[in-house]
């Protein structure tokens, strides 16, 4: 199993921060760095910054946000942050959620299973350097009955095939990405559920597609912290969860909360929801089980977090990317060093 670290979204105040723990990250031997993007800082724009330097580790999106580009804008930004990093880039995509695309994009939440498959084709075709022609229900290229030409990439990225992941939550969506991708970027991963919320489904649309787990990237975000009290390390990510199983999205369309559902906490996933849509953020954090928590980050001693990581390996992750939680420089770099340490006493590292 191989450690990536992901250094969330820029502008959250640690930037300066964020640049020296992937440089950290990269001296360390981690596999790769992810960048996030909402409604705030681009990833692209992050990834060209940390590729510029650093030296070996990749640099991943997670996630370019399909409502935010253009199937072939994405396909010529991969193109070309493969070619600037020497060959080090790994396209993340994901549709986002109903209030970001259509408040801040502009762009219907509709059929977001569709447009991912057709996103893809297109993404696909593009950086391949075939000439780009599409006929489908959310793009047709060139447009019909006008001067378009059916035009080809001009770069050249390093790679034939830069590995292309997805972002998913649900079954549906999971068993498509298996079809589809070469990789998952998971949220809220639990070792002991991991099976039966995420990995039985990408199976499934790796068999649909003729192809096994050979080669697929499975790689969950773990938040991590380091120390003596495991209960007090829970509580620095109770807002944290409480913002996504309790607010991300509307009552209707909240694919966290409905991970925590097939997790067996339908009724306290309830109650998180229930306040914090009520404004009630510390109830709905306080509300948030212990366990919840605990199953879905790595708590406590190197000797602690060593045997989550082998439950990790064991369930599946090829990729775990790690989340340090820290407020300062110094905080992160040691969580950095100490999932290095866990992973070599978990006797898992490549």
């Amino acid at each position: 199993m191989r450690l990536g670290i992901n250094l969330g979204y820029w502008g959250a105040g640690m930037d300066a921060d964020n640049l020296a723990v992937a440089q950290e990250a990269d001296r360390l031997g981690y596999s790769v760095c992810w960048a996030a993007e909402a409604y705030g800082s681009d990833a692209p724009t992050v990834l060209s910054w940390v590729a510029a330097q650093t030296e070996r580790i990749d640099v991943g999106s997670a996630i370019f946000q399909i409502p935010a580009r253009t199937p072939a804008m994405t396909a010529m930004t991969a193109a070309t942050l493969d070619s600037l990093s020497g060959g080090r880039f790994r396209l993340g995509l994901g549709v986002s959620g109903p209030q970001v695309s259509e408040g801040w994009y502009g762009v219907r939440f509709d059929k977001p299973l569709a447009r991912t498959r057709e996103y893809v084709d297109i993404v696909r075709k593009a950086m391949s350097r075939e000439r780009l022609s599409h006929e489908g229900e959310h793009w047709t290229l060139p447009l019909p009955s006008g001067p378009g030409k059916a035009l080809k990439l001009t770069v050249h990225p390093v790679r034939e095939r830069i590995p292309l992941y997805i972002a998913a939550i649900g079954p549906k969506n999971l068993e498509q990405t298996g079809e589809i991708a070469d990789g998952v970027l998971l949220i809220f991963p639990s070792a002991a559920h991991l099976e039966d919320t995420a990995l039985r489904h990408i199976r499934a649309g790796r068999e649909k597609a003729g192809k096994t787990m050979d080669g697929f990237d499975v790689c969950p975000t773990v938040p991590l912290a380091v120390g003596a009290d495991v209960d007090a390390l829970a509580d620095i990510f109770r807002p944290y969860t409480a913002l996504y199983v309790g607010g991300m999205g509307s009552r209707e369309q909240n694919f966290y909360n409905r991970l925590a559902q097939r997790m067996g906490y339908e009724k306290e996933a309830a109650e998180i929801q229930d306040k914090y849509l009520a404004g009630d953020k510390d109830g709905a954090a306080a509300a948030i089980p212990r366990e919840l928590i605990d199953s879905t980050t790595l708590l406590g001693s190197v000797e602690r977090i060593a045997d989550r990581m082998q439950a990790y390996a064991a369930a599946g992750v090829t990729t775990l990317t790690l989340a340090p939680a820290g407020f300062t420089l110094d905080e992160r770099v040691a969580a950095l060093r100490a999932g290095v340490e866990a992973l070599e006493r978990a006797g898992l590292a490549q």
